[in-house]
């Protein structure tokens, strides 16, 4: 048997991730959940499905939009693990600010993902974040405005940029979208 066969993405193999990604154990989100770690170690396993009120608590757990837990295509068996389709990649948020954003990683289980986020005209982040996170972006089209701690720049296509650990914001002021590929370690989503 080979042990280095890639973990197809699963809910539970997710879960697993994202809670790692963040330090936590299945005790500190069995806790939040008021759940035993039986019954989370089983979700994560995928032996046990989780109900919706579930999924909704383990997402605020774990500081993801609940939308990351449902989003899973069926691809193709041999694909698992390998390859995103262009019509299968998962969603993420609500796209309230005006961002769009998608995973390109096939699942959460590598130390970093991959993101591809669509940034509509005239849209801006509400209000200054800051991740513990190492992000690298790169224009693929249309123009951004970025500020990273205290500097604020324009970014347009085939430029990049790094965000380590600093407050950021965004906005596309201008009449086009503007998409950018962005690479994320650790895993956020």
């Amino acid at each position: 048997m080979n042990d280095q066969a890639p973990q197809r993405a699963t809910l539970g193999v997710d879960i697993r991730a994202l809670r790692k990604a963040r330090g936590l154990t299945l005790s500190d989100i069995a806790t939040k959940l008021d759940r035993s770690v039986g019954w989370l170690s089983q979700v994560e396993r995928d032996m046990s499905e989780p109900t919706i009120s579930d999924l909704r608590q383990i997402a605020e757990c774990l500081g993801v939009p609940m939308s990351m837990l449902f989003a899973h295509s069926a691809a193709p068996a041999d694909e698992q693990g390998f390859v995103v389709r262009a019509g299968s990649r998962r969603p993420m948020g609500s796209g309230e600010e005006g961002l769009i954003e998608e995973l390109l990683s096939p699942d959460l289980t590598d130390d970093f993902e991959m993101v591809h986020s669509t940034f509509q005209p005239r849209s801006r982040m509400q209000k200054p974040a800051s991740r513990p996170t190492q992000e690298m972006g790169y224009m693929v089209s249309g123009r951004l405005d970025l500020t990273i701690g205290t500097q604020t720049f324009t970014v347009g296509p085939g430029d990049s940029f790094r965000i380590k650990q600093e407050t950021y914001h965004w906005a596309n002021p201008y009449d086009t979208p503007a998409v950018a590929v962005w690479v994320i370690a650790p895993p956020v989503y």
